[in-house]
């Protein structure tokens, strides 16, 4: 396994022709190999352009996210040695990686990004809204109770989330005859309750209202 020192330009030159036709130090996906890289290295500059994709990519992360990536190794050992500086007190004036601006003009680039995607993402998320399926047995006064007007009333009920369906009339006892009718309900803008409140409101026709099924849908 080649010990590679990332303090040296060499290093990073080796890093760059790496990482030329790889995402990451290890497989599709970010892993201790690359935090492990990532804590060896200084900033890169635009010379090496795949270093610095790398580089800012996993600089995005925050720390706690890093800690959670999977326990990989590279291909090459990363040296913590400095490279050796000549002797010229010039050379501390030379930026051998860009400047800090660069970096995180990039940083955030890659941080929008991730933001938009994430927004976009959840934008698209299918809402599931919760229904209910319910039949009602609205229950007249007597056999002489006109029951087409009575159906008529409950119909007239209009709520914002409800919905009416099929009905049939159902033989009680002495030719007495109850309401079987359905309806949909959004859970969330009708309440059950209210609305065999509302339709025992009718009292010239409505004795009493019961739920004969309630499902969810």
């Amino acid at each position: 396994m080649a010990a590679v020192d990332l303090k040296t330009p060499q290093g990073v030159q080796f890093l760059e022709n790496y990482l030329s036709q790889k995402s990451y130090i290890v497989g599709y996906e970010p892993s201790k190999a690359d935090v492990d890289t990532f804590a060896a290295i200084q900033a890169p500059q635009a010379k090496t352009p795949n270093v610095l994709r790398w580089y800012n990519h996993i600089k995005s992360f925050t720390e706690k996210e890093r800690t959670q990536f999977p326990n990989k190794k590279a291909e090459f050992s990363v040296s913590s040695a400095n490279a050796a500086k000549p002797a010229d007190d010039d050379d501390d004036d030379v930026d051998l990686f860009g400047s800090d601006d660069e970096d995180d003009e990039e940083a955030e680039r890659i941080k929008q990004e991730r933001l938009k995607a994430y927004a976009e993402k959840k934008a698209t998320k299918k809402v599931i809204i919760a229904k209910s399926s319910i039949v009602l047995d609205v229950k007249p006064w007597d056999d002489e109770t006109d029951m087409k007007q009575l159906e008529t009333q409950v119909r007239s009920i209009n709520m914002d989330g409800l919905v009416w369906g099929a009905s049939k009339l159902v033989e009680i006892a002495f030719g007495i005859k109850k309401l079987q009718i359905m309806c949909i309900v959004e859970d969330d803008k009708v309440s059950v309750d209210a609305l065999t409140e509302t339709i025992q409101e009718f009292e010239d026709y409505v004795q009493s209202v019961d739920i004969a099924a309630f499902n969810k849908i």
